[in-house]
């Protein structure tokens, strides 16, 4: 298409492409975004560092972290935990101490008045020219009170803002990803089998084909699924545990018995195309304006 015909101003029709630039210029209206293959991870790097793991774990619902990373992030959550609950402590000391006075200060006002009932049973000369003993003086209705503004520059008539209510805290960790509980005893090591063992840390990372499967030695990638085997952490292709492993339930690394919740299935990277089952997608929500 041509510069003339992508900025034509003679046109009948509100091209697509006029509104685009529009909504990007105007900032309003919502932007969707398709991202490309370099913004997604790769199925072996940490979901919080997004880089590739040196002692990788897996949750039971296949979300791979960094062991380090993992750990700092369940130790920062357990000490936002407990500074809550100790503001939440602290909030419920000082309720209780208010409804204390509070109910000290009704026992007082009890006392007070049948004190005041019990004078008043003793007769007193009375004094017509005084008012304080007669009939009380006509002030100002309730609605004429409702009327007159406070005054704010008095310092006992100064509005105060109230403190926040603390909530109790929930004591439980949850996953970054998944948003489910999660405990230290639910991680389980992973190890990757390596393509060529004789290449180091470094040269591992600029590789883009790094680990093979354990048993079948076929290629690992965000392209293929891959399962974690719970009791020696290795790492193999669902299709080996449908057709092999399946049959007859035992880990082929160290010979134990597997179950059906021992075959932890790897939460892939994206590949770029829309059919790997990531949301490659990204919207950004802006006030709209409607005629």
């Amino acid at each position: 298409m041509t510069r003339h015909g992508k900025n034509c101003t003679a046109g009948a029709v509100y091209t697509y492409h006029e509104k685009k630039k529009d909504t990007a210029a105007s900032g309003y209206g919502t932007q969707n975004v398709r991202l490309s293959r370099d913004a997604v991870k790769d199925f072996d790097c940490c979901c919080l560092s997004l880089q590739p793991c040196k002692d990788p774990v897996v949750t039971p619902d296949g979300y791979l972290y960094e062991k380090e990373a993992i750990l700092e992030y369940i130790l920062h959550q357990k000490k936002e935990i407990a500074r809550q609950m100790k503001a939440y402590e602290k909030q419920k000391k000082e309720k209780r101490t208010e409804l204390e006075e509070l109910s000290r200060a009704a026992e007082d006002a009890k006392v007070k008045g049948f004190l005041a009932k019990e004078m008043s049973i003793v007769s007193k000369p009375l004094n017509p020219f005084d008012h304080k003993s007669g009939d009380p003086q006509p002030g100002p209705s309730s609605a004429e009170e409702a009327k007159q503004l406070p005054s704010f520059w008095i310092p006992s008539l100064t509005p105060e803002a109230k403190a926040s209510v603390v909530r109790k805290p929930d004591r439980c960790v949850y996953c970054p990803m998944s948003g489910r509980p999660l405990k230290l005893q639910d991680l389980t090591p992973v190890r990757f089998t390596l393509l060529d063992p004789a290449v180091d840390r470094v040269g591992l990372i600029n590789r883009q084909d790094r680990y093979v499967c354990a048993v079948t030695r076929d290629m690992l990638g965000n392209s293929v699924p891959c399962a974690v085997l719970r009791p020696s952490g290795a790492v193999v292709t669902l299709e080996c545990v449908e057709r092999l492993l399946k049959k007859d339930m035992v880990d082929p690394v160290n010979g134990e018995k597997l179950r059906e919740d021992d075959i932890i299935v790897l939460q892939r990277g994206g590949t770029g195309f829309a059919g790997s089952g990531v949301c490659l997608e990204a919207k950004k929500s802006r006030p709209v304006m409607q005629a």
